[in-house]
């Protein structure tokens, strides 16, 4: 099976424009993303909840770093006042925000489900609502949401991520549909298994290599072949596509 391809050269696709991406500190789809935006051109502001990570991230990226917990609504308000503050617009959102976890449903408890839903789908729709009203108010701008082709692919283990996702699909479409008016798109993309050390870290070597044998190629996506997508949605050439979920995968029925 074939290696990942070269690291793609910048071509200025997010140039000017103001872009935020959450829960971007460490190494994974919202580090990727943050660092191929600032290599199109892009300012760029990242949030995580976790401070010394978020600073340390920053620093290798040379951005700004903003504290936000997606779950507590006067943070998410803070961080979009603040880049708009600062930079007077908010271009790009990327919802990149979400926790997953492994457990049966018949053992999950209430505490195991509501987290899951609060971090990553209702962390989706505050952040969403944040800064479509901010871009409401600029008559443009664009929001690009992190889901998972789990949203529609059964896998053991993970009910309360994959409704989560699902409800992220959801939102999504909805809010494209209604964002449409104000010159606001709203898109999203929908990966199915990105190696990085964290995933690593918190997932089986059985699961990882069962998961990667199922893809095409073989292997997992690079975090960077998820960004490059969603550099593509937020960016001028996917300027007809609102309501969308994009499936970043090599994997088929």
């Amino acid at each position: 099976m074939p290696d990942a391809p070269a690291y793609p050269s910048p071509h200025g696709l997010l140039s000017g424009k103001v872009v935020v991406v959450t829960a971007a500190a460490g190494t994974g789809i919202g580090f990727a993303t943050a660092k191929r935006c600032v290599e199109e051109g892009a300012t760029v502001v990242i949030s995580d909840w976790h401070e010394r990570r978020l600073n340390e991230t920053a620093a290798a990226l040379g951005v700004t770093a903003i504290v936000c917990d997606v779950t507590v609504q006067e943070q998410v308000d803070n961080l979009v006042n603040t880049v708009v503050g600062d930079h007077g617009r908010l271009d790009i959102m990327v919802n990149n925000a979400g926790l997953g976890g492994t457990a049966e449903l018949v053992d999950m408890t209430d505490e195991q489900w509501l987290r899951v839903l609060d971090v990553t789908l209702n962390g989706t729709f505050r952040c969403t609502r944040a800064a479509l009203q901010q871009m409401k108010t600029q008559g443009s701008g664009v929001i690009v949401n992190n889901s998972s082709v789990i949203a529609w692919r059964a896998q053991e283990g993970q009910a309360h991520y994959a409704a989560a996702k699902a409800g992220v699909n959801a939102l999504t479409r909805t809010a494209g549909v209604e964002a449409a008016k104000y010159g606001v798109r709203v898109n999203a993309v929908s990966p199915s298994i990105a190696m990085h050390p964290f995933l690593a870290k918190v997932t089986s070597d059985e699961l990882l290599a069962e998961l990667s044998a199922k893809e095409a190629f073989g292997r997992a996506a690079e975090p960077w072949e998820i960004a490059n997508v969603i550099v593509f949605l937020a960016s001028d050439y996917s300027s007809y596509m609102t309501g969308e979920v994009v499936s970043v995968s090599s994997q088929h029925p």
